[in-house]
């Protein structure tokens, strides 16, 4: 069986930890669970009274090649063997510049590609503005509604909700706008108009600004905001729109990428190539790193020494991603999420028709 369990949820064991993280942890980080898990393999966590879960989260959309996969385990185990860390700026290795070479290849855009390795999402984030703005000589960005793309300051103001992430952190970093995004669900003339209303009201934030924009960013899917794909049509306007007036696009696909919505991208099913595009999350497996990759010419305009990190593009982080990916090109996970999703997307509609007209109560 998949699920087993042993005692109530949470467990004697995991109630006391809870005891112990309230005494010794600081309180900001939530747990949307009161179980705490000993070991995982695959998609199932056992947590510390014995208990057998499935794990919908996958870590917060990281463990996209599953739990413990063997070809990330092996990896790891034969990198720690011979080298923990150097610091990419001091000493450099082949592993960061071999993953380099394999996200040039894989994101999408049939031209000349650089990458710059970091930790985390909200440092790619973070970084990809320094590099249009260095790219352009500009500093407004244009964000989006419902958008999250992180903790820190800069990502911190792209964010769209208040609380929890902004509230009683003082001021945000200036130059930056918001624009309405395209969900249907929300958009008050209805789904026919939303398109072009909402890219006239973009190109109208754009045009109204003292100084043009250095980059537009985006999740081609919104995460926190609901798993709203962004619309084809949308995305094509505003990189037209976006190349005319040379403004830098960038795809936060931190969260969707890596196979998460049964593409190695979500841009690559709205046939969108953006000028930067994001990686985290799914890149390492379970280790921290994350990547900025996009045209040459935008990558190259940082200052040498403009970027960089102590950890950025650990080692053992490289390894990590070079198994992860060499796992979606063998074990044919793209096309086993294709038919998971398909499956799970025919379920759920037939269950939103059965109750149909249901009241919620």
């Amino acid at each position: 069986m998949s699920i087993q369990l042993k005692t109530k949820l949470p467990g004697p064991k995991s109630l006391e930890l809870m005891r112990r993280r309230r005494d010794s942890v600081a309180k900001s980080p939530f747990h949307y669970t009161p179980i705490f898990v000993k070991s995982a393999k695959g998609a199932r966590l056992e947590d510390v009274d014995g208990n057998t879960l499935l794990d919908f989260a996958s870590g917060i959309g990281v463990v996209n090649v599953g739990h413990l996969n063997d070809k990330v385990v092996d990896a790891i185990h034969q990198q720690a063997d011979q080298l923990l860390h150097a610091s990419f700026n001091v000493t450099p290795y082949e592993q960061y510049i071999e993953l380099c070479e394999k996200l040039n290849q894989l994101t999408p855009g049939q031209f000349e590609k650089k990458s710059f390795l970091a930790n985390s999402g909200a440092e790619v984030v973070e970084n990809s503005i320094k590099i249009a703005r260095a790219f352009t000589g500009r500093n407004p960005v244009i964000c989006f509604e419902h958008a999250f793309h992180g903790r820190t300051f800069m990502a911190m103001s792209l964010t769209y909700k208040e609380k929890p992430y902004k509230a009683g952190f003082g001021g945000l970093m200036p130059d930056i706008h918001r624009a309405h995004f395209p969900y249907a669900y929300r958009w008050p003339s209805g789904e026919a108009q939303m398109v072009q209303e909402c890219f006239s009201e973009f190109r109208n934030l754009v045009q109204g600004l003292k100084e043009k924009p250095a980059a537009v960013i985006i999740e081609p899917v919104l995460g926190e905001g609901g798993f709203i794909p962004a619309p084809k049509e949308f995305i094509k306007l505003m990189q037209e729109f976006c190349s005319q007036e040379k403004i830098v696009t960038i795809a936060d696909e931190i969260q969707s990428g890596f196979g998460r919505t049964g593409t190695l991208y979500a841009s690559e099913q709205l046939e969108w190539t953006p000028d930067l595009i994001l990686s985290a999350k799914g890149l390492g497996g379970g280790l921290p790193i994350s990547a900025v990759t996009g045209r040459s010419e935008i990558m190259d305009a940082a200052p040498e020494g403009g970027l960089g990190g102590t950890y950025g593009g650990n080692p053992l982080s490289c390894v990590a991603a070079l198994a992860v990916i060499e796992a979606f090109q063998k074990d044919k996970l793209l096309e086993k999420a294709k038919t998971l999703g398909e499956f799970l997307r025919k379920s759920l509609l037939q269950m939103q028709e059965r109750h149909k007209g249901s009241a919620v109560k």
